[in-house]
């Protein structure tokens, strides 16, 4: 007969590891509650690394009369680019004009919108350019004369989910990756919850509430009694990356005859990112990798053709990627006109559950403070809402200022090949300290692994950063796959597997209960 044990206890267990659920797990542990974030898989590894990897207010959906959604994003926009300066960096967009789209006054003047609902604003405003003068003009196809420029912002997606988990870690939350919910069930004002990892072992958790930000699962997780108050409409996104297409580090948004905008974006300097595609998704499998279809691919290199003067085929693709989001289904016929609106659903007949449907990487912050305000009375928290003014771990840069800060560490480590040290302050922000420890040459940082990847930086994710394969440090968090080749990849899965044997826990790795 087992032994009888203590279930480990908690305020509130996150279910999903994605940029909601880790967003939700740090605003709600700076608040003082006692969270536990699990994620199925690794961090990121679904929705949310599928992204376009922007941070921007949607100017697609001033069509629709979505003002407030873009003004909300636009204000979240600029509280990204203070929290998180070394992550999200102002990009300058080019928009060509194809009269036979949209009149040039209809832009013109939805862009003076833009601008009005994103003020006060640091960024730059819109204006028309002259293609025929203009240097973004170079990679185009004759003919087009007339264009418009605007500012967004890039990120880096995973990493942003990575940082809200360290942030949440670090006001006291433990994070489980890799750990599944395999039922929950309400017993008076608890959760009985069960996971089990991957390795098989059963944690047993008593929880005052759950957060259920499985995103794509959100409405078949095995929660007793959840009845989603909405139908999920799931929508498939692909995105294409070939080699560069262009030499400035202006972004492009093009039109479309279906009315859907498709953007190519400067990426990992080398490279050309190109997407998105949308097509709903009804018959998803939630055990499948999700590939591009060869009408995405199609469909992707159309839209540069008919922009860009060198054309691009198959051929040209060095890597591709899909993800599933959920969407709320509004009913409408096309997934573009599908808001990226969220749903906070609380039902606290009993332990409280708080759903989340929906939502968009921009505004992650405020789903995650609305959903911390929700949860407030029920879990009895008193502090209130603080993630809009303080940094992500590593965005404590004075004033915001990313390019001075890159310049100090280039001072700093002078040793450092520049473009390793502004990879890493881009990554690492202030913790690149952490990272290069008391380095002071090249050889101090281990072997290359791979190309441009050092053993101290895979040292790094792997102890503090939840790594677990070569597949999360190189397409997760560090972007750096493309760079390696089959060898290079089995040398680094062969190091990490060394290094993690030799862990005796995860970071805050909580104790199992087996039965």
């Amino acid at each position: 007969m087992a032994e009888a044990v203590q279930p480990v206890e908690t305020d509130v267990l996150v279910v999903g590891g994605g940029i909601n659920g880790a967003g939700i797990a740090r605003d709600l542990a700076g608040r003082g509650a006692r969270v536990l974030l699990v994620e199925q898989g690794d961090l990121a590894q679904h929705t949310s690394v599928a992204s376009t990897k922007l941070i921007h207010g949607g100017l697609r959906y001033l069509e629709y009369r979505r003002f407030d959604a873009v003004r909300k994003a636009l204000q979240e926009r600029e509280i990204l680019l203070k929290i998180a300066p070394h992550l999200v960096r102002p990009m300058r967009f080019v928009m060509p004009h194809v009269a036979a789209l949209r009149p040039a006054w209809r832009v013109r003047a939805g862009l003076l919108l833009y601008d009005y609902l994103g003020r006060p604003t640091t960024l730059k405003g819109s204006g028309p350019i002259d293609l025929r003068r203009h240097f973004a003009s170079a990679p185009l196809v004759n003919g087009l004369s007339r264009g418009f420029v605007y500012s967004d912002a890039s990120v880096d997606d995973a990493r942003l989910v990575v940082l809200n988990a360290l942030g949440a870690q670090e006001h006291g939350a433990t994070v489980m990756t890799r750990t599944q919910l395999v039922a929950a069930q309400r017993e008076g004002a608890l959760w009985d919850a069960r996971l089990v990892d991957a390795a098989g072992r059963v944690t047993v958790v008593n929880a005052r509430a759950i957060v259920n930000a499985a995103g794509p699962w959100a409405d078949v997780l095995p929660v007793e009694q959840m009845t989603p108050p909405h139908a999920i409409r799931r929508v498939k996104g692909s995105h294409i990356v070939t080699r560069r297409l262009f030499e400035h580090g202006c972004a492009y948004i093009l039109q479309n005859d279906d009315c859907r905008m498709v953007f190519a974006i400067p990426w990992q300097h080398d490279y050309t990112l190109i997407g998105t595609t949308e097509i709903d998704c009804p018959d998803w499998d939630a055990d499948a990798q999700m590939q591009i279809s060869e009408q995405e691919i199609e469909y992707l290199c159309a839209s540069v053709n008919r922009y860009f003067r060198n054309p691009i085929t198959k051929d040209d693709i060095v890597w591709s990627y899909a993800g599933v989001r959920s969407l709320i289904d509004e009913e409408v016929d096309h997934p573009r006109a599908v808001a990226r609106d969220d749903d906070l659903h609380l039902d606290c007949n009993g332990a409280a559950l708080l759903s989340v449907f929906g939502g968009r990487l921009t505004t992650y912050r405020r789903l995650a403070e609305e959903a911390a305000d929700l949860l407030a009375a029920p879990l009895r928290l008193h502090k209130s809402a603080w993630t809009d003014s303080v940094p992500l771990p590593g965005g404590d840069i004075h004033h915001a200022d990313f390019e001075r800060f890159a310049l100090d560490i280039q001072a700093r480590y002078r040793w450092l090949p520049i473009p390793l040290a502004r990879r890493y302050a881009h990554a690492y922000g202030t913790r690149i300290n952490d990272l290069l420890a008391n380095a002071h040459s090249l050889d101090a940082l281990g072997k290359e692994l791979t190309p441009n990847l050092y053993e101290a930086e895979v040292r790094y994710l792997v102890d503090r950063e939840w790594a677990r394969s070569a597949h999360d440090v190189l397409w997760r968090r560090t972007k750096l796959g493309l760079q390696a080749g089959p060898q290079h990849v089995a040398r680094l899965a062969a190091w990490i597997d060394v290094h993690a044997s030799a862990m005796t826990h995860r970071p805050g790795a909580v104790p199992t209960v087996m039965h």
